[in-house]
């Protein structure tokens, strides 16, 4: 369902993030994008629903080239089937822990409808069922900002899920969480991929958190793909190679001396 062919992207500024980068993804995998800050790994997930475009080859995402002609209507509605999750939540603090998952629905509403919050019954009880789907229904009527980081993360989550994605794109999802919380939430992104066979494609930060949660792994290094495939074929000299370095602690979420008890 989504195909890069010999894909290169460049900034303005000259900076060559990705260099013919090939691959497909099928429906339903997990996929873990790993390398050094810097490699590509946020540029090629934000490639596939266009916050960044392509400048050489080809992306095609269900059947749509994503290129410049796909604007306006037509890029608003390829995007309503692609969930974003990023690491800072992108919530709003101030107000109720259902109103953020609501906002996923805004795109289908009408001006006036949106601009009065009026919600009809079924998008209040999918943005229920969003929130029941990832554990934190209990808190949908708290304000936003009293949830600790995990439980925004999850309502990130629960709010992406009410647009009913084909995909989910991660952009370093739980590096700003503790080991533990990390934890929950990277199961919560596994039991969603297994139970609603939603694509999830995860730019990870930690790589004991990719190999252990997605089936696949994409290492790039300079913007080069060096690395495509089962997460249980990698080993220490092919991270060795990803990261053209030996993995230190800053690679790892759970240290040695952490006790994971999960």
């Amino acid at each position: 369902m989504i195909q890069f062919k010999n894909v290169g992207k460049t900034y303005p500024n000259g900076v060559e993030a990705l260099k013919n980068v090939s691959l497909e993804i099928k429906q339903g995998e997990f996929v873990a994008v790993i390398g050094l800050s810097g490699a590509g790994k946020s540029t090629l997930v934000k490639l596939v629903n266009k916050m960044h475009e392509v400048t050489l080859g080809d992306l095609v995402v269900n059947g749509i080239t994503v290129d410049s002609t796909l604007k306006g209507k037509e890029l608003r509605k390829f995007r309503r089937k692609i969930g974003m999750v990023f690491q800072s939540f992108n919530l709003i603090g101030r107000t109720s822990v259902i109103k953020n998952v609501l906002a996923a629905r805004v795109a289908d509403m009408s001006l006036m409808q949106s601009l009065l919050g009026l919600y009809t019954k079924e998008d209040r009880l999918l943005a229920l069922e969003a929130l029941d789907k990832v554990g934190i229904l209990e808190k949908a009527y708290s304000r936003a900002d009293q949830l600790s980081g995990g439980q925004q993360q999850r309502v990130a989550l629960a709010r992406t899920l009410a647009q009913n994605p084909d995909i989910i794109l991660a952009d370093e999802p739980v590096a700003s969480l503790d080991p533990i919380t990390a934890n929950q939430v990277m199961k919560d992104f596994e039991r969603i991929n297994k139970e609603l066979n939603i694509t999830v494609i995860a730019n990870m930060h930690h790589v004991d958190m990719a190999l252990k949660y997605a089936n696949r792994v994409i290492g790039i290094r300079g913007g080069e793909v060096i690395f495509d495939g089962p997460s249980k074929e990698v080993n220490e000299a092919l991270l060795k190679d990803i990261y053209g370095r030996e993995i230190t602690d800053e690679d790892i979420m759970f240290k040695p001396e952490d006790n994971e008890g999960l």
